[in-house]
């Protein structure tokens, strides 16, 4: 059309007779109204082309003003529904195929022969451990198996069915009357509960020299039955250890992000709670805040055993004393006799004896007290006010490194968050 030799007013004068002819659309804001400019060199004409109705979903003017809704926190009776640290479950392999019975069947092929496939085998149920899984609770009273294909003719084996997987979060002890069978302590770890049974043989299996004919088939066999019992046993790196109202909940609250429910009375907390300490190096302490114990807790009272076991799994302890009761010495004295009468030993871990409620009236005379009792080094703090928290956060952190230097000491790989 234009070449190099072209003059360039030739060229701009096309554009301009070009953009004359082009469209152009008008958006009313009371209705929609297309309207489109005609025009040429010598007049402009408008044409209503169509009117619709007004609409619109992406201005801000015509856009419904909505708060943002905050996420609100799960009381404590919420949360035990959540929470599940036992499951009895009913566990069901998948029965083998069967094994199929034909013979070859073709035109001009009078003895084609026996050609029944075998049947697949039916599927296992393993029981996987997945870091992501805090509870129980989404375990099932009775899984069932897939069962195996069964065989068909043409020599067709059937296809083995596909496992089934039961995942539980990390600290789960699989038992069985009441025998531990296997403790689940790692990410990924995988135990098989139960076997499927094997695939049925198809008359395709027993040709042989003498027998060139073969009906027989052997059945599929049934997968493995069993009744096991799933605990939780919480895989914290430290656990905070008290009576109950001690302010375990407040002091989790105080230094993690976790929110368990906090209230003026005893046994607010049901469940144990798990919150995370941050450090600046990136490195994550597991605090687990144990339900309160009380004294003959070893013999099943109060909440019991229930929750004694998740302080089994806790590498160092957080001793938690109420500085407003009288004789807070005494309290140190019955919690550590009922960690030993539960195990033996389990007082004498790592651990840290925490004075709180210091911003009471009479806890700076009963710390001086407790000190007079006790020789090993307290950490007075209050969890209502965060007086003295950063120093048991570095305590902690000091606690948490000698684990991972016992740890790498041992030849273990330590637990991490």
């Amino acid at each position: 059309m234009f070449t190099m030799s072209t003059p360039t007013s030739l060229i701009r004068k096309w554009l301009v007779q070009e953009i004359k002819h082009m469209f152009w659309t008008v958006a009313d804001r009371r209705g929609l109204g297309a309207r489109t400019l005609v025009s040429n060199s010598r007049q402009a004409q408008w044409k209503s082309l169509r009117v619709f109705a007004y609409f619109s979903t992406s201005s801000s003017l015509c856009a419904k003003t909505r708060d943002i809704q905050k996420k609100r926190d799960l009381s404590e009776k919420k949360l035990t529904r959540y929470f599940v640290d036992h499951r009895r479950v009913r566990l069901a392999a998948g029965s083998g195929g069967k094994g199929a019975c034909t013979f070859h069947s073709e035109p001009r092929k009078e003895w084609g022969g026996p050609d029944g496939g075998d049947g697949g085998d039916g599927g296992n149920i393993v029981v996987k451990v997945n870091q992501q899984v805090k509870s129980l609770s989404m375990i099932a009273p009775v899984y069932r198996g897939e069962a195996g294909e069964s065989g068909g003719s043409k020599n067709c084996y059937g296809r083995n069915a596909a496992t089934t997987y039961l995942r539980v979060p990390v600290g789960t002890i699989v038992k069985e009357s009441g025998k531990i069978v296997v403790d689940l302590s790692r990410h990924n770890q995988e135990y098989v509960a139960v076997y499927g049974g094997a695939g049925g043989k198809g008359n395709r299996f027993f040709l042989s020299n003498e027998n060139r004919a073969p009906v027989k088939t052997v059945p599929a066999e049934q997968g493995q039955e069993r009744i096991l019992d799933l605990e939780l046993r919480t895989m914290a790196h430290a656990g905070l250890v008290g009576f109950p109202n001690a302010g375990k909940s407040s002091l989790l609250r105080a230094i993690s992000n976790a929110k368990p429910a906090v209230a003026a009375y005893p046994f607010t907390t049901l469940n144990p709670h798990v919150g995370i300490v941050q450090y600046q190096d990136h490195e994550q302490v597991a605090v687990a805040d144990i339900p309160g114990i009380i004294r003959g807790a070893h013999l099943n009272r109060g909440l019991g055993v229930s929750f004694l076991r998740h302080i089994e799994r806790c590498r160092f302890l957080l001793f938690i004393l109420d500085l407003s009761a009288p004789e807070p010495w005494a309290q140190l004295q019955d919690l550590r006799f009922e960690l030993d009468q539960y195990e033996p030993g389990l007082s004498r871990r790592p651990q840290a004896i925490v004075a709180n409620k210091v911003d009471l009236p009479e806890a700076q005379e009963n710390l001086a007290a407790l000190r007079a009792h006790v020789t090993q080094r307290i950490i007075p703090v209050s969890a209502l006010t965060g007086q003295n928290v950063e120093e048991l956060i570095l305590h902690l952190r000091e606690l948490y490194d000698g684990y991972l230097q016992a740890e790498h000491r041992a030849g273990a790989e330590p637990v991490k968050w």
